[in-house]
């Protein structure tokens, strides 16, 4: 059993991660179209390019990582040594440089590919560090909630503060303001992944017997692997399309001076307000999972949670504008983020009982590997999640002159407001749809992984 002081200092890792990730999903696509200058077409192309990158880095990380060693281990040491260039590339990533538009384009996508390299860089490693931490597929489970519950934690720090941040050092729509929230955001992200390297260790030594390439063929042989990560591309997509529709939403239909009450005090309804009740909602839903799906099985939670997602999406659409209806808009937004919040340490379970199984069926120590293809699910669903949303949105004559928008006088057309209603309920409805069909095929039972981790116990070094 590990102690509580690893499960706190891994969830310090993805804590950094998802302050960082957050911001590129939720408010990267906006801060592009609106803020940097970019025209939502080429903003678009840029966001699918540079993640369609990370589908070549990621296995690549995966495998340099699987055969690293070092006294502090195989993927540990990876956390010391990138969390610098992890901070210093998201600082790039939000400045603007004063170029014409052709050199603004070359600038974001060289930091942009920078960026998604260096994350790729400590986050492989950081994910595949589950693999061997423990050997006891329950406790992944309790590693995996502790993960995402510092996860949401974090992200709610970096999206509730994000906008107050920026007014506050250079004003939300100025390139200034962007710039220096980021600063902060870096600093603090580089701290805690030192943290998570101080923290932690890996306690199993795992060696594959196998060249790189018969690492590859297994994991093309790999039918979990294939059915979870097509699920788990979904799941990030339904998170992604709705996460980058928000600021859209909230500046186009919401408006940005709607006002609630409660309890007696008025409070501004905003999109940092909207996104960070989701994080804390998905903190409930974090620490939900291990006993709902030690009672109900890893796959039966997957699909109970997706159909429930189809569900209040669709009924979302037929939400009202006003100010009841904003209420009802909140309360959805819980209830979505709590189910969200249940499926993202599941996942990541369910990716080390696939680690487990290839060792097993394959004789390939591939948890670098396997780990980073659940990154690159992760990457793919937000290259095609905000994408998307940008295409679309440009389809629909959406506006988006960083000199009219910054007067506040726009006027959407109202093919474009129809496109954001759709983003935030039908189309993710759909894709949850997707995921839910998706891993009903999905063979790895409990009593599957149960009799696996048996087997292995008698194969691996366990060091205390």
């Amino acid at each position: 059993m590990n102690n509580l002081k690893e499960k706190i200092g891994y969830g310090f890792g993805d804590m950094s991660s998802s302050m960082f990730w957050k911001i590129f999903s939720y408010y990267l696509p906006f801060f592009y179209s609106n803020i940097f200058g970019l025209s939502l077409v080429d903003a678009g192309v840029l966001v699918l390019v540079t993640r369609i990158w990370d589908a070549v880095s990621d296995p690549m990380m995966g495998v340099i990582s699987d055969r690293t060693q070092t006294k502090w281990g195989k993927y540990r040491p990876y956390l010391l040594w990138v969390a610098p260039f992890f901070s210093i590339c998201g600082i790039l990533l939000f400045t603007t440089p004063d170029l014409t538009y052709g050199g603004k384009l070359v600038w974001a996508y060289v930091t942009y590919i920078l960026m998604m390299t260096v994350y790729t860089g400590i986050n492989v490693p950081y994910g595949a560090m589950l693999g061997v931490m423990t050997d006891d597929s329950n406790e992944k489970t309790v590693f995996s909630s502790f993960r995402m519950f510092f996860a949401y934690g974090g992200s709610f720090i970096s999206l509730f503060l994000w906008e107050p941040l920026a007014n506050a050092l250079g004003g939300y729509n100025s390139s200034t303001g962007w710039f220096w929230a980021m600063v902060m955001i870096a600093s603090a992200c580089f701290v805690m992944f030192i943290l998570c390297f101080i923290m932690t260790k890996e306690h199993l030594k795992t060696m594959s017997t196998v060249s790189v390439g018969s690492d590859f063929k297994a994991l093309l042989s790999n039918k979990p692997w294939w059915l979870l990560i097509g699920a788990a591309l979904c799941f990030n997509l339904f998170n992604t399309v709705r996460g980058a529709t928000v600021a859209y939403f909230f500046q186009d239909i919401i408006g940005g001076d709607v006002k609630l009450v409660f309890l007696g005090l008025m409070f501004a309804f905003y999109a940092g307000l909207f996104l960070g009740v989701g994080e804390i909602s998905n903190m409930v839903g974090v620490a939900s999972c291990v006993p709902i799906s030690n009672k109900l099985g890893k796959k039966t939670t997957f699909i109970m949670v997706n159909a429930s997602l189809v569900v209040l999406s669709c009924l979302f659409f037929f939400i009202p504008c006003t100010l009841t209806g904003y209420w009802i808009m909140l309360v959805f937004q819980i209830l979505i983020s709590i189910l969200t919040g249940i499926m993202s340490p599941l996942v990541w379970s369910m990716y080390a009982d696939v680690s487990d199984y290839a060792e097993w069926e394959f004789k390939t120590a591939s948890t670098g590997l396997i780990f980073s293809s659940s990154s690159m699910a992760q990457k793919f669903g937000g290259a095609i999640g905000g994408a998307a949303v940008l295409w679309l949105l440009s389809g629909f004559g959406y506006i988006t002159d960083p000199e009219l928008l910054s007067q506040g006088n726009v006027i959407q057309p109202e093919a474009a407001l129809s496109c954001l209603r759709w983003l935030m309920s039908f189309i993710p409805a759909c894709v949850a749809l997707l995921s839910m069909l998706i891993v009903w095929f999905y063979p790895l039972t409990t009593e599957r992984i149960n009799e696996i981790n048996a087997k292995l116990k008698n194969v691996r070094a366990i060091e205390e």
